[in-house]
């Protein structure tokens, strides 16, 4: 085992098409056309000298250490910015060349310290590499080192070239003394990351990175996706872990347990400490990137808070006590076949977790079927994504997105509703915004003004600024126009689409009641504005709409997404790159824990419990009768469990008390049952009505897959022991077989195994077959073995395309004088989700708490300043945060994240949901805002409550 070494050939691929042949050093090679000769030369497998060039940005050419020389050419020309032609004779290696290679390299060692043995990046530095490539053994020069210590002229005045590392990020150090000017991470902050944050300053010897106006990198608009660090070929910018640790000796190539992009990287390892993560350039999902969570934020893995071992209580005002494994199951099993014995089978259930592996997943919905008899599965999905897994499957037949993240670099016109890629989704977020850079149009959807309406070199063709709520008006106003006025591609429609639902959908669309000025009143956005956005994407080329919980949390969630597969399907933009629907899923597996049958009415690969053909599946294998009963979703879980009949749960990896809707009733039916078993890293806030903590594995303690956004199955592989002693997919199958069954799973390998026998679209889905292709998108199958980067392309999977009517339903949740504003919620970059994990890193430096987002006009009229508390009020509860005074927010709207359970936001939040699904409107809740002194007597409560549940007996 050791290092997975990856080539550097210098500069990007070409993708032309036309192949073009030359000689290298007396070597034939053949590449696309406009390939450099440094990366042809790598080709053939001879490495050119190079500083200032990476395959990760563009060639430059300031270093002067690639020169070549052309046959029938004069000069030296560097081979990073000077493409290949056919018949090229190079060469590499001449006197000429090597002695203006020492020189140049003589002059970058002048001005550099040399203090190799003690320096950080000691055997991982390309200057040291370098030096040693060009043979170089002596300088000629004086060492001046301006730059690099603490000189002082005759005067005795401090030199004013001098600059002090700066310590202020907390994962990396810049330090100017090493700095050798290459420009690399200037570009990679610029072409990769797309923030634009750091330039070069000075001239001369006083030439340094900076990142902005003489800030240190804390302050600066550096979003710390570490692509300068990476791109760094020096220790200039060096992992703070790098230097406390050092260099690793092995890796292993894993995926990222946050968003829903699943971005791969290397896990660098001394034995079984992690040094640092590093993008994995091969990972097809990122090709090479990463943002702060995935890049730095796996601090949490080791954290002090993390419970290791079983604990159970009679009863959840006792204090925890730790047990064994087996005590702490067989408590748990007895608790569970107690339930079952005197309230029935239908009385337990389970909730799967998002942030587990696809295997885990399986598992766990296997449990409750198989095992509790019942379909009482849910998942995290239900209050996120659910009206995806509708919308789609009803127009479409899938319920999943329809393109690889690869097919925005051929798009045209973008339209993001509901949805901040830069947030939520960074990675995909910065390619959306190079093919923006590049010229593609984009219109944004949202009633906030996110960074992509305007960041630097880039900015949104129409922001539609909608009031929340009006989704399904706006969408419906867009067909409209492009019914109306012939936009649509009848050609698509007449082959692809089903023709009587067209007319029927038509017939509904150009209804002047949908037209823009109609509906001008209720969603806020100007007519004129709107018909604009239409025209652009129904007339803009490639179209391509990518939506987020903007769109699905909300009572008309599901007729969001049927009006934007209408959109869609009117402009035939469905079946090619550039093109389609994209949900952008918020954890790191919500596309797998849906595909593995989490939810109560669907068994894996979304066939419905009611269909005999399928359940003999699984009836045949499990040796069991399954019910034809769909099961309970969480929120009919509470209310039965407050109700009386439903007594048990069993809980992996989801927090629901803090990310699900209404507090109130979450803990309200969390407190009726009588055995909550809470399998999760850390003591939640679930876990404070809990009886049963099961210890749970992190993402670097187990094999495995996770689905991503855009289908693709990633491997997720083990690069330390479980701290906790074993995987969470063996503590599922120990609780199993606590219960009776008899399970005897040796690896996550066989467990995939039985998905895909059971599971078409995952038919032909190996660990073999990831591990040769790196990773696949489902459907895989004899169909498309090798998997399908792009849904719909020959037809639909249900047949034709549906078009389905998109009526408008105004909310129940109205602002009136008692709650005139209305809340909406989201994240922001540096935490995730309901921050278990982020919050115990250093992450929090730039998050410390939740914010309320206000309007000044809506600040002034209520007295409220910048920074001051203010109590958050509906219906349903009320909270205490800080306020934040912003035009980001437009007047009557006001915006909060959920990362901090101290806030709880969804205090807030009410019942109401989906008509389709149950997914909570967490989007849309009348509020009202005033001054407050401090936080509110239930978070005071709250509080004292947490406290008393997290005592731990001391060990005996």
């Amino acid at each position: 085992m050791g290092l997975v070494h990856e080539t550097d050939y210098g500069t990007p691929a070409s993708k032309a098409e036309k192949q073009v042949t030359l000689t290298v050093d007396g070597f034939e090679v053949t590449v696309p056309e406009g390939t450099s000769i440094m990366r042809a030369s790598m080709e053939a497998g001879i490495a050119i000298p190079k500083l200032c060039a990476t395959d990760m940005v563009d060639a430059f050419g300031s270093c002067r250490l690639c020169l070549v020389e052309i046959e029938g050419r004069r000069g030296t020309p560097s081979s990073c910015t000077t493409p290949v032609a056919d018949g090229m004779v190079v060469h590499t290696q001449t006197g000429r060349l090597k002695d203006i290679r020492k020189g140049v390299m003589e002059l970058y060692i002048s001005d550099h310290p040399l203090d190799c043995l003690t320096c950080a990046a000691n055997g991982d530095c390309e200057l040291q590499d370098m030096a040693g490539a060009v043979g170089l053994r002596d300088v000629r020069y004086g060492y001046e080192g301006g730059n690099h210590v603490k000189a002082r002229d005759t005067s005795g005045e401090q030199n004013a070239r001098w600059m002090a590392k700066d310590e202020s990020n907390p994962y990396f150090t810049y330090d100017p003394s090493k700095c050798i000017v290459c420009s690399r991470c200037v570009r990679a902050c610029e072409e990769v990351q797309g923030t634009f944050a750091l330039t070069i300053e000075g001239r001369g010897f006083e030439s340094r990175v900076s990142p902005g106006m003489h800030e240190q990198f804390l302050a600066s608009e550096c979003v710390s996706c570490g692509a300068c660090v990476q791109a760094c070929p020096t220790a200039t910018l060096t992992e703070k872990s790098v230097i406390e640790i050092g260099q690793p000796e092995h890796s292993v190539v894993t995926t990222c347990a946050y968003c829903g992009v699943g971005c791969s990287f290397k896990a660098e390892m001394r034995g079984e400490e992690l040094v640092r993560m590093v993008p994995y350039k091969d990972g097809k999902a990122n090709r090479g990137h990463s943002c702060v969570k995935g890049r730095f934020a796996y601090g949490y893995a080791s954290h002090k808070d993390r419970i290791l071992e079983p604990m159970i209580r009679d009863s959840i005002d006792q204090p925890w006590r730790e047990v064994s494994w087996d005590e702490a199951l067989t408590f748990a099993a007895n608790k569970l076949r107690a339930i079952q014995f005197e309230h029935g089978r239908e009385s337990i259930g389970v909730i799967t977790s998002s942030r587990c592996t696809n295997e885990e997943t399986y598992l766990v919905q296997k449990l409750t079927r198989a095992v509790f008899r019942n379909n009482n599965t849910d998942t995290c999905a239900r209050v996120c994504h659910s009206p995806t897994g509708y919308g789609l499957g009803q127009t479409f037949g899938t319920s999943a997105g329809t393109q690889d993240f690869d097919s925005v670099e051929d798009t045209d016109v973008v339209i993001v509703i509901g949805a901040n890629p830069t947030d939520g989704h960074p990675v995909f977020g910065s390619r959306l915004k190079k093919r923006l850079r590049q010229g593609a149009k984009l219109i944004v959807i949202d009633p906030r003004r996110i960074d992509l309406v305007k960041s630097p070199h880039i900015r949104a063709a129409h922001h539609l600024a909608l009031r929340p709520g009006t989704n399904v008006a706006v969408v419906t106003a867009l067909a409209h126009v492009i019914v109306t006025e012939g936009l649509f591609d009848e050609a698509f429609i007449r082959e692809r689409c089903d023709g009587d639902e067209f007319q029927d959908y038509v017939e509904f669309a150009a209804d002047p009641a949908h037209s823009p000025e109609a509906v001008e009143a209720v969603t806020g956005v100007p007519a004129e504005e709107l018909r604009k956005a239409a025209r652009l994407y129904a007339t803009g080329g490639n179209g391509a709409i990518y939506y987020g919980l903007g769109v699905t949390e909300h009572s008309q969630g599901s007729t969001t997404v049927i009006g934007i597969a209408n959109l869609a399907m009117l402009t035939g933009n469905i079946g090619r790159r550039g093109v389609g629907v994209n949900p952008l899923r918020g954890q790191n597996n919500v596309q797998g824990s849906c595909d593995m049958g989490s939810f109560p009415h669907e068994l894996p690969g979304y066939r419905h419990v009611k269909n005999p053909e399928v359940r003999s599946i699984f009836e045949s294998l499990w040796g069991v009768e399954i019910s034809d009963e769909p099961g309970l979703r969480i929120p009919n879980m509470l209310d039965a469990a407050v109700e009386g009949t439903f007594k048990g749960i069993y809980i992996q990896g989801e927090d629901i008390l803090q990310s699900d809707p209404d507090t109130h009733h979450v803990s309200a039916g969390l407190a009726a049952m009588d055995c909550v078993i809470v399998h999760d890293l850390f003591l939640n806030e679930t876990a404070n009505y809990a009886h049963v903590f099961l210890p749970g594995s992190t993402f670097l303690e187990k094999d495995g897959t996770f689905t991503n956004a855009e289908r693709r199955i990633n491997r997720v592989r083990k690069v330390m022991s479980p701290r906790n002693g074993y995987a969470d997919w063996e503590v599922t199958q120990l609780l199993a077989n606590a219960m009776g069954a008899n399970w005897s799973y040796k690896h996550p390998s066989e467990i995939m195994a039985e998905i895909a026998a059971t599971t078409p679209s995952f038919a032909n889905v190996t660990y073999e077959l990831l591990e040769e292709k790196g990773s696949i998108q489902w459907p895989c199958n004899d169909t498309t073995p090798e998997g399908s980067p792009i849904m719909h392309v020959d037809g639909f999977v249900r047949g034709k395309g549906r078009f389905i009517r998109t009526e408008y339903v105004a909310t129940d949740e109205r602002t009136g004088p008692r709650f005139p504003l209305l809340l909406t919620t989201g994240r922001i970059l540096s935490q995730y989700n309901v921050g278990a994990q982020t919050r115990r890193t250093e992450n929090v430096v730039w998050h410390e708490e939740d914010l309320l987002e206000i309007h000044p006009h809506d600040a002034e009229q209520r007295g409220v300043k910048d920074g001051q508390w203010v109590k958050l009020a509906s219906r349903a509860g009320e909270t205490s945060l800080r306020a934040k005074i912003t035009d980001r927010v437009a007047p009557g709207v006001v915006y909060t994240t959920f990362h901090h359970p101290v806030t709880q936001a969804n205090v807030i939040t009410t019942d109401y949901s989906d008509w389709a699904t149950n997914c909570p409107e967490y989007k849309v809740t009348a509020v009202q805002v005033g001054p407050s002194n401090g936080p509110s007597d239930w978070q005071t409560q709250y509080q004292e409550l947490s406290d008393r549940s997290r005592r731990i007996e001391a060990a005996e």
